[in-house]
């Protein structure tokens, strides 16, 4: 079990949407939250940090979009940045990195595996992404 009990957040920030993904109180499952639009308005930092209050978050995960090599790209960098912006408005939530190299890959896969068109994927492979870091996370840590 993961201590301390509690929900935990994933977050997989795109550059145009943020998937969002919370596991249960036990740490076993990882199930998707919901969709959150890029903003420059700071109302995507707000509208996360809402979800973080709405669970009783203890934690937060966000994937680090790594090359396949390991190494960090543009995509790292926001990710870090976006983590940083959280942190600033969510001081009593621990936030870390974990790598998430082919979870939009994997999450879009199964998505069309499972008969879901590709346009109407587009709406949900990021929560899918999300909920495939949080469960990589959730199992690496069990």
């Amino acid at each position: 079990m993961i201590e301390p009990r509690g929900r935990r957040i994933a977050i997989d920030v795109g550059s145009v949407r943020i998937g969002v993904a919370v596991c249960d109180p036990d740490g076993i499952l990882a199930t998707p939250v919901e969709t959150v639009r890029r903003a420059k308005d700071g109302s995507d930092v707000a509208r996360i940090v809402s979800i973080v209050t709405e669970y009783e978050a203890v934690g937060i995960v966000i994937g680090l979009p790594r090359t396949l090599r390991g190494e960090e790209g543009a995509a790292v960098t926001e990710a870090r940045r976006f983590g940083k912006q959280l942190s600033t408005a969510l001081t009593d939530v621990p936030i870390e990195f974990s790598d998430e190299r082919l979870t939009t890959v994997t999450a879009t896969t199964a998505l069309r595996a499972s008969g879901v068109k590709a346009r109407d994927a587009r709406a949900v492979v990021d929560q899918a992404a999300a909920v495939a870091i949080l469960q990589g996370w959730l199992d690496g840590h069990r």
